[in-house]
Protein backbone atom coordinates (compact mmCIF):
# COMPACT_ATOMS: atom_id res chain seq x y z
CA UNK A 1 0.00 0.00 0.00
CA UNK A 2 2.71 2.29 0.88
CA UNK A 3 4.01 1.64 -2.57
CA UNK A 4 0.95 2.50 -4.22
CA UNK A 5 0.90 6.00 -2.21
CA UNK A 6 4.12 6.99 -3.59
CA UNK A 7 3.29 5.74 -6.90
CA UNK A 8 0.26 7.63 -7.19
CA UNK A 9 1.58 10.62 -5.93
CA UNK A 10 4.75 10.69 -8.15
CA UNK A 11 1.73 10.54 -11.07
CA UNK A 12 0.08 13.50 -10.05
CA UNK A 13 3.50 15.62 -9.58
CA UNK A 14 4.02 14.92 -12.72
CA UNK A 15 0.68 15.45 -14.15
CA UNK A 16 1.08 18.62 -12.27
CA UNK A 17 4.15 19.82 -13.36
CA UNK A 18 3.14 18.86 -17.16
CA UNK A 19 0.07 20.82 -16.96
CA UNK A 20 1.30 23.96 -14.61
CA UNK A 21 2.15 25.89 -18.32
CA UNK A 22 -0.98 25.28 -19.95
CA UNK A 23 -3.26 25.79 -16.59
CA UNK A 24 -1.30 28.71 -16.28
CA UNK A 25 -2.09 29.88 -19.86
CA UNK A 26 -5.72 28.77 -19.77
CA UNK A 27 -5.64 31.11 -16.61
CA UNK A 28 -4.53 34.23 -18.48
CA UNK A 29 -7.13 33.64 -20.97
CA UNK A 30 -9.93 33.83 -18.93
CA UNK A 31 -8.64 36.46 -17.47
CA UNK A 32 -8.52 38.96 -20.09
CA UNK A 33 -11.75 37.66 -21.73
CA UNK A 34 -13.27 38.41 -18.33
CA UNK A 35 -11.37 42.30 -18.61
CA UNK A 36 -12.42 42.72 -22.53
CA UNK A 37 -16.37 41.05 -20.83
CA UNK A 38 -16.43 43.48 -18.39
CA UNK A 39 -14.98 46.64 -20.53
CA UNK A 40 -17.47 46.51 -22.92
CA UNK A 41 -20.64 46.01 -20.61
CA UNK A 42 -19.31 48.92 -18.84
CA UNK A 43 -19.15 51.00 -22.02
CA UNK A 44 -22.24 49.40 -23.16
CA UNK A 45 -24.15 50.88 -20.09
CA UNK A 46 -23.20 54.12 -20.83
CA UNK A 47 -24.09 54.02 -24.63
CA UNK A 48 -26.13 51.11 -26.44
CA UNK A 49 -23.68 51.55 -29.70
CA UNK A 50 -19.65 51.33 -28.89
CA UNK A 51 -17.64 54.29 -31.13
CA UNK A 52 -14.16 52.71 -31.52
CA UNK A 53 -11.11 53.46 -32.51
CA UNK A 54 -8.63 50.90 -34.72
CA UNK A 55 -6.80 50.31 -31.34
CA UNK A 56 -10.03 49.02 -29.31
CA UNK A 57 -10.95 47.46 -32.67
CA UNK A 58 -8.44 45.15 -33.25
CA UNK A 59 -8.05 44.51 -29.07
CA UNK A 60 -11.99 43.91 -28.59
CA UNK A 61 -12.94 42.59 -31.83
CA UNK A 62 -9.98 40.99 -33.86
CA UNK A 63 -8.04 39.64 -31.12
CA UNK A 64 -8.54 36.40 -29.42
CA UNK A 65 -10.05 35.63 -27.14
CA UNK A 66 -13.53 36.31 -27.58
CA UNK A 67 -17.26 34.50 -26.58
CA UNK A 68 -19.44 37.31 -27.51
CA UNK A 69 -20.38 38.23 -30.92
CA UNK A 70 -19.68 42.25 -32.12
CA UNK A 71 -21.79 44.17 -34.41
CA UNK A 72 -19.96 46.62 -36.30
CA UNK A 73 -21.26 49.42 -38.68
CA UNK A 74 -18.57 50.72 -40.50
CA UNK A 75 -19.65 54.70 -41.78
CA UNK A 76 -18.69 58.04 -42.44
CA UNK A 77 -20.90 60.68 -40.73
CA UNK A 78 -18.70 63.56 -40.31
CA UNK A 79 -20.32 66.33 -42.25
CA UNK A 80 -17.76 66.91 -45.16
CA UNK A 81 -18.31 62.99 -45.88
CA UNK A 82 -21.46 63.83 -46.93
CA UNK A 83 -22.89 60.87 -46.65
CA UNK A 84 -26.68 60.87 -46.19
CA UNK A 85 -26.88 57.52 -46.18
CA UNK A 86 -24.83 57.08 -43.26
CA UNK A 87 -26.77 59.36 -41.22
CA UNK A 88 -30.34 57.81 -42.24
CA UNK A 89 -28.96 54.28 -41.30
CA UNK A 90 -26.96 55.48 -37.99
CA UNK A 91 -30.49 56.51 -36.60
CA UNK A 92 -32.03 53.07 -37.56
CA UNK A 93 -28.67 51.18 -35.95
CA UNK A 94 -29.41 53.10 -32.76
CA UNK A 95 -32.83 52.17 -32.44
CA UNK A 96 -31.82 48.89 -32.52
CA UNK A 97 -28.53 49.11 -30.27
CA UNK A 98 -31.06 50.80 -27.66
CA UNK A 99 -33.34 47.99 -28.11
CA UNK A 100 -31.24 45.71 -27.27
CA UNK A 101 -29.49 47.38 -24.20
CA UNK A 102 -32.89 47.95 -22.45
CA UNK A 103 -34.49 44.80 -23.21
CA UNK A 104 -34.84 42.47 -20.15
CA UNK A 105 -33.34 39.58 -22.22
CA UNK A 106 -29.92 41.69 -23.10
CA UNK A 107 -26.84 39.61 -22.10
CA UNK A 108 -22.87 40.02 -22.93
CA UNK A 109 -23.73 38.15 -25.77
CA UNK A 110 -24.11 40.54 -28.27
CA UNK A 111 -22.90 43.96 -29.13
CA UNK A 112 -23.08 47.03 -30.84
CA UNK A 113 -20.26 48.94 -32.49
CA UNK A 114 -19.36 51.20 -34.67
CA UNK A 115 -16.37 52.13 -36.46
CA UNK A 116 -16.20 56.03 -37.96
CA UNK A 117 -13.71 56.48 -41.08
CA UNK A 118 -12.47 59.71 -39.31
CA UNK A 119 -11.68 57.92 -36.11
CA UNK A 120 -10.58 54.65 -37.39
CA UNK A 121 -9.73 54.26 -41.40
CA UNK A 122 -6.82 52.18 -40.78
CA UNK A 123 -9.58 49.41 -40.14
CA UNK A 124 -11.13 50.51 -43.53
CA UNK A 125 -8.10 49.54 -44.84
CA UNK A 126 -7.20 46.85 -42.83
CA UNK A 127 -10.44 44.86 -43.84
CA UNK A 128 -10.05 46.55 -47.92
CA UNK A 129 -13.82 48.78 -47.58
CA UNK A 130 -14.62 51.39 -49.85
CA UNK A 131 -17.98 51.52 -48.83
CA UNK A 132 -20.06 53.06 -46.28
CA UNK A 133 -22.57 52.38 -44.35
CA UNK A 134 -21.46 48.58 -44.01
CA UNK A 135 -22.47 46.05 -41.45
CA UNK A 136 -20.42 43.05 -40.27
CA UNK A 137 -21.14 40.79 -37.32
CA UNK A 138 -17.73 39.32 -35.90
CA UNK A 139 -19.02 35.74 -34.61
CA UNK A 140 -17.36 34.70 -31.24
CA UNK A 141 -15.59 31.86 -32.86
CA UNK A 142 -14.01 32.07 -36.18
CA UNK A 143 -13.99 34.70 -38.75
CA UNK A 144 -16.58 36.48 -40.49
CA UNK A 145 -18.44 34.20 -43.13
CA UNK A 146 -19.92 35.51 -46.23
CA UNK A 147 -23.39 35.57 -44.60
CA UNK A 148 -21.65 37.73 -41.86
CA UNK A 149 -21.94 41.00 -43.97
CA UNK A 150 -25.24 42.28 -44.47
CA UNK A 151 -26.48 42.65 -47.81
CA UNK A 152 -27.97 46.52 -47.31
CA UNK A 153 -28.61 47.16 -50.91
CA UNK A 154 -31.35 43.78 -50.92
CA UNK A 155 -32.45 44.35 -47.27
CA UNK A 156 -32.61 48.16 -46.76
CA UNK A 157 -31.29 49.53 -43.56
CA UNK A 158 -34.37 49.32 -41.53
CA UNK A 159 -33.95 48.00 -37.89
CA UNK A 160 -36.32 45.26 -38.07
CA UNK A 161 -34.77 44.16 -41.38
CA UNK A 162 -31.28 44.21 -39.08
CA UNK A 163 -32.44 42.61 -36.16
CA UNK A 164 -33.36 39.49 -38.59
CA UNK A 165 -30.35 39.45 -39.69
CA UNK A 166 -29.04 39.32 -36.35
CA UNK A 167 -30.74 36.87 -34.80
CA UNK A 168 -30.07 34.69 -38.01
CA UNK A 169 -26.38 35.18 -37.35
CA UNK A 170 -25.96 34.86 -33.55
CA UNK A 171 -29.65 33.72 -32.85
CA UNK A 172 -30.17 36.15 -30.92
CA UNK A 173 -34.00 37.96 -30.81
CA UNK A 174 -33.98 41.37 -30.76
CA UNK A 175 -37.59 43.21 -30.32
CA UNK A 176 -37.50 46.30 -32.11
CA UNK A 177 -38.98 49.38 -29.91
CA UNK A 178 -39.16 52.14 -31.43
CA UNK A 179 -40.02 55.73 -30.10
CA UNK A 180 -43.50 57.08 -30.33
CA UNK A 181 -44.30 59.09 -33.51
CA UNK A 182 -46.43 61.08 -32.81
CA UNK A 183 -46.47 62.61 -36.88
CA UNK A 184 -49.30 59.60 -38.21
CA UNK A 185 -51.76 60.21 -35.86
CA UNK A 186 -51.95 64.10 -36.13
CA UNK A 187 -52.22 63.53 -39.57
CA UNK A 188 -55.17 61.32 -39.76
CA UNK A 189 -56.73 63.42 -36.98
CA UNK A 190 -55.79 66.47 -39.14
CA UNK A 191 -57.48 65.19 -42.04
CA UNK A 192 -60.42 63.25 -40.46
CA UNK A 193 -60.89 66.94 -38.71
CA UNK A 194 -61.11 68.73 -42.19
CA UNK A 195 -63.30 66.01 -43.93
CA UNK A 196 -65.72 66.45 -41.06
CA UNK A 197 -65.38 70.39 -41.31
CA UNK A 198 -66.58 70.46 -44.64
CA UNK A 199 -69.13 68.14 -44.01
CA UNK A 200 -70.47 70.15 -41.33
CA UNK A 201 -70.23 73.54 -43.28
CA UNK A 202 -71.96 72.16 -46.41
CA UNK A 203 -74.49 69.81 -44.68
CA UNK A 204 -76.67 71.28 -46.44
CA UNK A 205 -76.00 70.35 -49.62
CA UNK A 206 -73.48 67.16 -49.78
CA UNK A 207 -73.45 66.57 -53.63
CA UNK A 208 -69.99 67.00 -53.46
CA UNK A 209 -69.62 63.50 -51.74
CA UNK A 210 -71.55 62.06 -54.74
CA UNK A 211 -68.45 63.69 -56.69
CA UNK A 212 -67.02 60.90 -59.25
CA UNK A 213 -64.21 63.25 -60.21
CA UNK A 214 -63.23 63.35 -56.81
CA UNK A 215 -63.11 59.78 -55.70
CA UNK A 216 -61.76 58.80 -59.37
CA UNK A 217 -58.52 61.49 -58.65
CA UNK A 218 -58.29 60.22 -54.99
CA UNK A 219 -58.48 56.25 -56.21
CA UNK A 220 -55.86 57.21 -58.65
CA UNK A 221 -53.19 59.05 -55.83
CA UNK A 222 -53.52 55.20 -54.32
CA UNK A 223 -53.20 53.41 -56.96
CA UNK A 224 -49.91 55.59 -58.27
CA UNK A 225 -48.38 55.55 -54.79
CA UNK A 226 -49.05 51.82 -54.70
CA UNK A 227 -47.48 50.53 -57.83
CA UNK A 228 -44.85 52.87 -57.58
CA UNK A 229 -43.75 50.84 -54.33
CA UNK A 230 -44.40 53.06 -51.46
CA UNK A 231 -45.57 50.15 -49.59
CA UNK A 232 -42.15 48.36 -50.02
CA UNK A 233 -40.15 51.43 -49.08
CA UNK A 234 -42.12 51.37 -45.82
CA UNK A 235 -41.62 47.98 -44.91
CA UNK A 236 -37.32 47.86 -46.07
CA UNK A 237 -36.16 51.48 -45.13
CA UNK A 238 -34.02 51.31 -48.21
CA UNK A 239 -31.84 54.42 -48.64
CA UNK A 240 -32.90 57.24 -50.48
CA UNK A 241 -30.22 56.74 -53.08
CA UNK A 242 -26.58 55.79 -53.39
CA UNK A 243 -23.32 57.61 -53.64
CA UNK A 244 -20.22 56.09 -54.96
CA UNK A 245 -17.49 57.27 -52.53
CA UNK A 246 -15.08 57.36 -55.22
CA UNK A 247 -16.31 58.89 -57.90
CA UNK A 248 -18.93 61.18 -56.07
CA UNK A 249 -21.96 59.54 -58.61
CA UNK A 250 -25.47 59.10 -57.11
CA UNK A 251 -27.43 56.34 -58.89
CA UNK A 252 -31.27 57.18 -58.22
CA UNK A 253 -31.73 53.80 -59.99
CA UNK A 254 -30.93 50.70 -57.98
CA UNK A 255 -29.32 48.12 -60.49
CA UNK A 256 -31.05 45.11 -59.21
CA UNK A 257 -34.86 43.72 -59.89
CA UNK A 258 -34.65 42.61 -55.93
CA UNK A 259 -34.49 46.06 -54.48
CA UNK A 260 -34.95 50.26 -55.17
CA UNK A 261 -34.16 53.46 -54.04
CA UNK A 262 -36.80 55.96 -52.59
CA UNK A 263 -35.31 58.18 -55.17
CA UNK A 264 -36.59 55.47 -57.92
CA UNK A 265 -40.29 54.95 -56.47
CA UNK A 266 -40.47 58.69 -56.77
CA UNK A 267 -39.10 58.91 -60.78
CA UNK A 268 -41.93 55.60 -61.25
CA UNK A 269 -44.25 57.34 -59.89
CA UNK A 270 -43.88 60.77 -62.02
CA UNK A 271 -43.59 57.89 -65.20
CA UNK A 272 -46.73 56.66 -64.37
CA UNK A 273 -48.71 59.47 -63.57
CA UNK A 274 -47.20 61.28 -66.87
CA UNK A 275 -49.11 57.86 -68.99
CA UNK A 276 -51.95 58.19 -66.88
CA UNK A 277 -52.37 61.81 -67.22
CA UNK A 278 -51.72 61.16 -71.66
CA UNK A 279 -54.25 58.01 -71.38
CA UNK A 280 -57.01 60.66 -69.53
CA UNK A 281 -56.26 63.67 -72.38
CA UNK A 282 -56.74 60.95 -75.13
CA UNK A 283 -60.04 60.20 -73.55
CA UNK A 284 -61.66 63.78 -73.24
CA UNK A 285 -60.26 64.85 -76.86
CA UNK A 286 -62.46 61.47 -77.65
CA UNK A 287 -65.10 62.08 -75.78
CA UNK A 288 -65.91 65.44 -74.97
CA UNK A 289 -67.93 68.19 -76.48
CA UNK A 290 -65.04 71.13 -77.28
CA UNK A 291 -64.59 72.47 -80.97
CA UNK A 292 -62.22 69.98 -82.80
CA UNK A 293 -59.32 72.04 -82.63
CA UNK A 294 -58.71 71.94 -79.07
CA UNK A 295 -59.45 67.99 -79.18
CA UNK A 296 -56.92 67.43 -81.73
CA UNK A 297 -54.03 69.36 -79.46
CA UNK A 298 -55.78 67.00 -76.54
CA UNK A 299 -55.04 64.14 -78.78
CA UNK A 300 -51.22 65.25 -79.81
CA UNK A 301 -50.64 66.02 -76.10
CA UNK A 302 -51.84 62.79 -74.98
CA UNK A 303 -50.12 60.41 -77.25
CA UNK A 304 -46.77 62.62 -76.68
CA UNK A 305 -47.26 62.06 -72.89
CA UNK A 306 -47.67 58.61 -73.06
CA UNK A 307 -45.07 57.80 -75.76
CA UNK A 308 -42.42 59.29 -73.78
CA UNK A 309 -43.24 58.47 -70.71
CA UNK A 310 -43.67 54.94 -71.25
CA UNK A 311 -39.80 55.25 -72.85
CA UNK A 312 -39.01 56.18 -69.73
CA UNK A 313 -40.63 53.58 -67.71
CA UNK A 314 -39.06 50.72 -70.61
CA UNK A 315 -35.47 52.13 -70.19
CA UNK A 316 -36.16 52.22 -66.15
CA UNK A 317 -37.15 48.22 -66.44
CA UNK A 318 -34.14 47.39 -68.96
CA UNK A 319 -31.70 48.71 -66.23
CA UNK A 320 -32.53 46.25 -63.54
CA UNK A 321 -33.95 43.37 -65.73
CA UNK A 322 -30.47 42.74 -67.28
CA UNK A 323 -31.12 41.17 -70.37
CA UNK A 324 -34.13 42.48 -71.58
CA UNK A 325 -34.10 42.87 -75.28
CA UNK A 326 -36.49 45.38 -75.84
CA UNK A 327 -36.49 49.12 -75.93
CA UNK A 328 -38.51 51.93 -77.03
CA UNK A 329 -37.07 55.44 -78.38
CA UNK A 330 -34.74 55.28 -75.45
CA UNK A 331 -32.38 52.38 -74.53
Amino acid sequence: MAALRVLMLGVLVVLMACGGPWAAGQKRKEMVLSEKVSQLMEWASKRAVIRMNGDKFRRLVKAPPRNYSVVVMFTALQPHRQCAVCKQADEEYQILANSWRYSSAFTNKVFFAMVDFDEGSDVFQMLNMNSAPTFINFPAKGKPKRGDTYELQVRGFAAEQLARWIADRTDVNIRVIRPPNYAGPLMLGLLLAVIGGLVYLRRSNLDFLYNKTGWAFAALCFVLAMTSGQMWNHIRGPPYAHKNPHTGQVNYIHGSSQAQFVAETHIVLLFNGGVTLGMVLLHEAATSDMDVGKRKIMCVAGVGLVVLFFSWLLSVFRSKYHGYPYSFLMS
